[in-house]
């Protein structure tokens, strides 16, 4: 009797063994399909100066560089990219940054455009402007130019990502914890916006971080804080820093935050573009590898009768382009820049 029973039970035991063999076998053919799938849809980036250089003769230009139409050399694997967020109430740019990625050496820039620098515009429709962030009320082609001709870089690609889309991805991530620093008590029931933070270390979902991103101050009549707006894209470059973070620890999920870019960010990213840039990335140390900043500068500045203009510090927005965002393997100039001073 009880070799009977020995025999049932490693016969079941052979059973299992052989529905976890083809367990294991399936799943190993679908890690394969997904490896060739990615090796098959991902596509190196181009650069916005011409695209991708063609492949060249021993001797001459490393074909992994690139030259602009001025001659100057874009440093190999270098990518620069336009971040916005529209505002919902007056359709112009509410969050202005430009990153670079030197995917080669594994640094990264981060640089914040406060939303009224000083330009010199005209739109499409021959409208002037004379603040960055009215560029995108006429598109964001306008405004990627804009940047560009403002920082006298080229601007490779664009993400721009509205206030629903947001809060999707930081609760994609499980949220983030911050210190919010300084008391926020904000509404305005024609955006049905509502923002009330006390300073300290919080949790924030998605719906509280995108209004922690866009506080800019307390209504007029309540308890007023010195929150400057160079501190307020201080604290949007935290957040995306976190989020960044969280995305880096948990590439499993890397397939469904690119989904969701894919399906609700507007950029000029192909999907094959952003598959490329998943590898590099996990192999990317933020602690380590970016650089975060904000372009200094007077916001007291009255201009053709626009008051609050943003006048950029030539000597210091120049120093910050070279160490952060500088794709060339050449240092950028002024005379390459379009600083706006007002006179």
């Amino acid at each position: 009797m009880g070799k009977r029973v020995l025999r049932r039970k490693k016969s079941a035991l052979r059973r299992l063994a052989g529905v976890l063999y083809g367990l294991l076998v399936a799943l190993s053919a679908v890690i394969v399909a997904l490896y060739v799938i990615y090796n098959v849809m991902k596509e190196e980036p181009t650069m916005a100066a011409g695209g991708s250089p063609p492949p060249v003769a021993s001797g001459q230009q490393d074909p992994q560089t690139s030259a602009d139409p001025q001659g100057l050399t874009r440093k190999e694997g270098t990518y620069t990219v336009l971040l916005t967020c529209p505002d919902v109430a007056s359709g112009n740019a509410d969050t202005i940054m430009v990153a670079m990625y030197d995917t080669v050496n594994q640094k990264a820039g981060l640089v914040s455009i406060p939303r009224d620098t000083l330009v010199e515009g005209e739109s499409p429709g021959g409208n002037r402007y004379y603040k960055i962030n009215s560029s995108y009320h006429y598109g964001i082609d306008e405004l990627k130019e804009t940047v560009s001709d403002l920082l006298g870089i080229p601007i490779d690609y664009y993400v721009s990502i509205d206030v629903e889309t947001f809060p999707k991805l930081v609760d994609m991530v499980g949220g983030v914890d911050f210190e919010i620093p300084v008391y926020m008590d904000y509404e305005d029931p024609t955006q049905d916006l509502y923002i009330y933070f006390q300073p300290g270390m919080t949790h924030l979902d998605g719906q509280e971080a995108m209004e922690v991103c866009r506080f800019r101050h307390n209504n007029w009549w309540k308890t007023q804080v010195a929150y400057t707006d160079v501190e307020r894209t201080q604290t949007q470059q935290q957040i995306l820093t976190l989020i960044a973070q969280k995305i880096l620890s948990q590439p499993d999920n890397i397939p469904g935050y690119i989904e969701l870019i894919a399906q609700n960010v507007e950029t000029d990213f192909s999907l094959g573009e952003m598959l490329w840039f998943v590898e590099p990335a996990l192999g990317f140390d933020l602690s380590t590898g970016l650089s975060t900043a904000t372009l200094p500068g007077d916001g007291e500045v009255t201009y053709h009768g626009w008051t609050y203009c943003y006048a950029l510090y030539p000597e210091e927005t120049l120093e910050i382009l070279n160490e952060m965002l500088n794709p060339y393997t050449t240092p950028i100039t002024l005379e390459m820049t379009n600083i706006v001073q007002a006179s």
